[in-house]
Order: structure tokens, then sequence, then C-alpha cells
């Protein structure tokens, strides 16, 4: 059995895998990498039953692996790049290669991932992070759920310029609807609850249009989206309406928010 770890910058998940499936998945935070990739192995081991005799490696990867220095447990543990481990891990939970994938985390990345070779196409630091520190300080909510909630009621035309509020018709494809500028309208009248929508619908139409990019860029019309941004709800809304304009298809394959740890833990060892 192999333990992957994937230490972000808010979120340590960890998965375990044997044969070549992943049996078990588990998510854990806390402040320092140390804590929270022996926390996360932890957890794993207790909750599942897992016997430390069972277990034939450790693969940890992400932004605090670089603090593991040494083998955790007594077990062999190495270090898998995130990069890769984000590409290996689309790969398997997609199905098939050859795919772009949109890694959605504190920011966000895009890889063009193949058997033959992974590669990084750019990344953005728009994602969660953004969400996360732009209500704290608007909002004072820091929250993620409380978030959400808030955008569930919110109405984007308090707070973006809309097409329609510039022009009598549409745009080429682009509907009335279709924001002209994020947060260029901003009504006295505008409630938290907009102000929270407008948030999340700026970052996600940055990570959509960017997505859209990196898949013609690369010939092909579907974007595999992994991370924990990609069980946003809203979020998933805005990249349809991006589908509905540029063609673009969006896919959400089941565990997309442990890609990372999969990879790593499947990763070959050199």
């Amino acid at each position: 059995m192999i333990i992957g770890i994937d230490i972000g910058s808010t979120t340590t998940k960890a998965v375990s895998i044997d044969g070549g499936r992943v049996i078990h998945k588990i998510k854990t935070k806390a402040s320092d990498a140390v804590t929270s990739a022996t926390g996360a192995f932890g957890k794993m081991i207790v909750e599942n039953g897992i016997k430390m005799g069972s277990i034939d490696r450790i693969m940890i990867t992400g932004a605090g692996a670089g603090k593991i220095r040494d083998d955790l447990f007594g077990i062999p543990t190495g270090m898998a790049d995130e990069i890769q481990s984000i590409g290996i891990g689309g790969i398997f939970l997609a199905g098939r290669d050859n795919i772009i994938i949109t890694n959605i985390g504190t920011g966000t990345v895009f890889i063009d991932a193949r058997r033959g070779g992974i590669s990084h196409l750019g990344g953005s630091g728009v994602g969660g992070g953004t969400i996360l520190g732009l209500a704290k300080r608007l909002l004072n909510v820091s929250d993620f759920n409380g978030i959400m909630a808030l955008a569930e009621k919110g109405r984007l035309n308090q707070v973006d310029l809309l097409l329609e509020d510039i022009m009598e018709t549409d745009l080429s494809f682009l509907g009335r609807e279709s924001t002209a500028s994020n947060f260029a309208k901003m009504l006295d009248t505008a409630q938290s609850e907009d102000i929270a929508l407008g948030i999340i619908n700026m970052v996600y139409q940055v990570i959509g249009m960017l997505s859209v990019f990196a898949a013609k860029s690369k010939n092909t019309d579907k974007v595999v989206v992994t991370g924990n941004g990609s069980n946003n709800s809203i979020g998933k809304k805005i990249f349809t309406a991006i589908t509905g304009m540029y063609q673009v298809e969006f896919e959400y394959p089941a565990g997309a928010e442990y890609t990372t740890a999969i990879g790593a833990g499947l990763k070959p060892v050199s």
C-alpha cells in the first residue's frame, strides 16, 4: 500500500492506494507542514484501521512538501513534483491521457497531461485564496461555506457592469446579460450577498477564460477541472455559461479534489 499526501497551503489531503486503486481519502487542516503531514497520515491509518506494516511507502507533494526531510514513522518517504502529480492524478481520474487540466486551489495551474510527458502551461494567482481574501476584507467573512451561502442569494447586476448596461443588443455571441467589467457597476444598493457573488463570479470567469485559452492552444475542446475549487456549485454554473459561448467543455471527475495526492501516490519510484 502507498499513502499519497498533498500538503496544500490551507488543506492537506491524503489517499491510500493499493493495487493501482484508490482505497481511502481524507482531508485535514493544520498550521504547519509537518503537523499537516503527520496528522493526515495518522487520521488515515486510525480511521481506516490500516496496519503500519502494510504500508510500503509514503509519497508527499504540495506547497509544504519541502519541509518534510526525513522518513515519516520509519516508513520510506519520497517527494513527488506537484505539477507531475497533478498530471498523473488527472490522467488517472479522467481515464485517458492527452488532457488539459485546470487545477483550482489557492491559486490555479494549467497543465498539459500526456503519458509521454506532463508540462506546465501556466498559472494564475487567482483562485480559492482570492475569494477568501477579498471576502474577508470586503465582507468580514472568512468561512468558505459562509461566502457561498451569501453568494447563492446575490444579484450580479448590482456589482458587475453588464453588456445590457451599455448596449441595446447582443454583442456577437455574447448575450446582454454577459459581464462587460467585473465590479465596474458597484451600486450603492449592493448588499453583502451581491458582493459575495461578484467575487466568485470574477474568479471563475478569469479561470474559465484562461482554461479556454489553454485548451484552444492545444487544439482540444475539453478541460478536466481538479483541485478544491472543482466542487464549487456557482463556479460550475459560470463554466457552463463559458461552454455555451466558446464550446469548450469542463469535466469534473469524481474525487477531483484529491487529484494531486493521487498522482503523488501513483508516481513511479525512480
